[in-house]
């Protein structure tokens, strides 16, 4: 399975899908990291991996529409048959989506709907809620409503601060995402058989 990461910025989860042997084992190609920002940690752990870049800045170009059809391009040229978002900061519009329906996945570090958008974490801690968690989806054309895949509940603790449920989110991610990409690589290998 031929697949392109697109991040925004320190790249945990683009790491920690990366460094799977059980994905790669089973199939899992990342033929490409799609970065829109020039100076972003993730570049390092693409390189790391030997993971080729394609960083697209939207400032570069006269629209969004331009923008993706420029991303569109490049993941029509290695044939990528899935889009995996890891912490990738941009709204996807149908220029993209077009491309790949129902072949867009996103993780998100929420209970979706609730904490939908930026700062989920944040505002999760801020409104005291005891339990948030990650959500993996499917995207579509609105902000985190696509079609959820999977969802996991962290609670969070009497004496957490921000930085410890964070952390614990982040851990959720990692795991959640490989075992999504693992039953979609298992998914995969069966029809192909």
């Amino acid at each position: 399975m031929r697949v392109a990461v697109f991040a925004s910025g320190s790249g945990s989860n683009f790491e920690a899908i990366a460094k799977s042997d059980e994905l790669r084992n089973l199939g899992l190609e990342i033929e490409l990291l799609v970065c829109d920002q020039p100076q972003a940690h993730v570049l390092k752990r693409a390189e790391k991996y030997h993971i080729p870049v394609f960083v697209n800045r939207l400032a570069d170009y006269p629209d969004r529409n331009d923008y993706e059809q420029a991303i569109v391009d490049k993941l029509k040229t290695l044939k990528i048959e899935y889009v995996l978002l890891a912490g990738y900061m941009k709204v996807v519009t149908k220029t993209l989506l077009g491309a790949y329906p129902n072949r867009i996945i996103n993780i998100h570090p929420s209970l979706l709907p609730k904490f939908s958008g930026l700062e989920a974490i944040e505002r999760a801690f801020a409104a005291g809620d005891e339990v948030t968690g990650v959500t993996i989806h499917y995207i579509d054309e609105g902000v985190d409503t696509g079609p959820v895949i999977k969802q996991c509940k962290v609670v969070r603790l009497r004496n957490d601060t921000e930085a410890n449920l964070e952390a614990r989110i982040h851990q959720t991610e990692h795991q959640m995402y490989r075992q999504v990409i693992l039953d979609l690589l298992n998914k995969n290998n069966e029809v192909a058989k």
